[in-house]
């Protein structure tokens, strides 16, 4: 049981979902504005919608390098037919 637990562990988690991660108020001195709960929920809205932008930005990186790569495939799809018709023609 234990070595399958520690193999379990070495497993690269690559399904892992992003935790997101809010700010403290550890160390900092603040007056009693800071404090109140209307101001911490403002910080975390700010928070998520910074991430969630960051996100969006990231997702429009990678689906225009999947189109890219698509673009690509396509190119060396027609390249490859037109080489094996010349090979078949060739052949006769």
């Amino acid at each position: 049981m234990l070595s399958r637990a520690s193999a379990l562990r070495r497993l690269p988690r690559a399904f892992a979902a992003p935790v997101r991660m809010y700010t403290e108020n550890i160390g900092r001195t603040s007056g009693s504005v800071a404090q109140s709960k209307g101001f911490d929920k403002k910080e975390r809205a700010h928070e998520d919608q910074f991430i969630r932008r960051h996100e969006a930005e990231l997702l429009a990186k990678l689906r225009a390098h999947i189109d890219a790569r698509k673009n690509e495939i396509e190119e060396l799809q027609k390249q490859e037919a037109e080489l094996a018709q010349k090979a078949e023609a060739g052949k006769e």
